[in-house]
């Protein structure tokens, strides 16, 4: 098994059904012990910001904002520079513990020894 796990999530409300595997699969691996990494690019972006999550409706499936934040309590959740500039969130805005980076921390992120990249 891979040391580490990192998961983009392109998806939001646009997409539920894969947006909520996203989540779902990223709190799944911090509860397991994995070492987590979670971005949120694209429509997840809204995400980043307080009480958004828990506008996400999904019958059957976790509440987002519980996986939102066993993600944050065991691993690392990353807002793409890029997606969140196009939305006009700013560093200020995120919720706590939310980091923003860009392409380059992702992509050394995936291709470090011992991880596995999943991006939905």
């Amino acid at each position: 098994m891979a040391k580490k796990l990192v998961i983009k999530v392109t998806a939001g409300a646009d997409a539920p059904e894969r947006c909520s595997q996203a989540f779902t699969v990223a709190a799944v691996a911090a509860a397991s012990g994995v070492e987590v990494s979670l971005w949120l690019t694209g429509e997840s972006s809204w995400f980043a910001l307080p009480g958004r999550a828990a506008e996400f409706e999904l019958p059957h499936a976790a509440p987002l904002p519980d996986l939102l934040d066993s993600v944050l309590a065991a691993g690392r959740i990353t807002l793409c520079t890029q997606c969140a500039a196009r939305r006009e969130i700013t560093e200020q805005d995120v919720i706590e513990g939310v980091r923003i980076a860009g392409a380059q921390v992702f992509v050394q992120e995936a291709l470090a020894d011992g991880t596995q990249a999943l991006v939905y």
